[in-house]
């Protein structure tokens, strides 16, 4: 235990140092602006008009300005949005021990190279669970200076569970992107990976197979392609904890079997 804390302390140290959370947090922070100036525009599209927000040739005919749509659109924006940045995470925090030449001196450490795998994994799961808090956050404050009508506290309690569970699924497919970036020695390959994964899961889901793309799961559970029950069922939770398990087991095993003279 003594060793996994050691790793943990240098990987958050790593991380408060670097201005990478700094700018995450910045970008993800656009969502719920992005998502409060929508709510706004549907609120009063004449006033939005005039104010030069949208085209007077515009024709907004779908969503409600509320707040059971405004949650939603939070949900689906981690989903989609955080499926990149969460990757872009796990990326920097396993990919720049090779981009900063210091892979060698990390695996020629006397600590356990698990210890320190598991240390990095921890690091992800906290910076994508404080990222996905401060996306809700920012976001409840941002409906409630919009003034959204349709406020409950059963609703927000609902809200608050499909947001957790949603980062929770996007957060669980990083361990693949994890152990390419170990194995590739960088970012290219994650980054790459990441965006393949998006895009695949935008036109499965599009046929009607994201149920069985694991990558497609946290947009669908988000809602962003429909009712939910009506899009994915247990075999896609399944494939998502096999997708995390496998990924896990790949990035101990390289990283136990990394040989630190390359």
């Amino acid at each position: 235990m003594s060793h996994f804390l050691a790793a943990l302390w240098a990987e958050g140290r790593k991380a408060r140092r670097s201005k990478v959370p700094w700018l995450t947090a910045l970008g993800f922070s656009l969502a719920p602006l992005m998502g409060g100036l929508f709510m706004v525009i549907l609120k009063d599209p004449e006033r939005a008009r005039s104010l030069g927000l949208v085209s007077a040739k515009a024709q907004l005919t779908a969503g409600t300005a509320d707040w059971p749509t405004f949650l939603g659109v939070l949900t689906q924006a981690t989903a989609v949005g955080g499926g990149m940045l969460f990757a872009l995470v796990t990326a920097w925090v396993f990919g720049r021990e090779f981009s900063d030449r210091t892979a060698k001196d990390l695996l020629a450490l006397p600590t356990p190279r698990s210890a320190i795998v598991a240390a990095k994994l921890v690091v992800i799961g906290v910076w994508g669970a404080a990222l996905a808090v401060l996306v809700f956050a920012i976001g409840l404050g941002v409906g409630a200076a919009v003034g959204l009508p349709g406020w409950s506290w059963a609703l927000l309690a609902r809200a608050t569970g499909d947001h957790a569970v949603t980062a929770g699924l996007t957060l669980a497919l990083m361990p693949p992107v994890a152990l390419l970036a170990s194995a590739g020695r960088g970012y290219l390959a994650p980054l790459g990976w990441a965006l393949l994964t998006v895009f695949l899961a935008q036109i499965l889901a599009a046929i009607g197979w994201g149920s069985w793309f694991p990558w497609s799961v946290p947009p669908l559970f988000s809602g962003l392609a429909g009712p939910r029950a009506a899009q994915v069922g247990a075999h896609s939770y399944l494939l998502v904890a096999l997708i995390f398990a496998a990924g896990l087991a790949g990035t101990f095993a390289w990283w136990q079997r990394a040989d630190q003279a390359r």
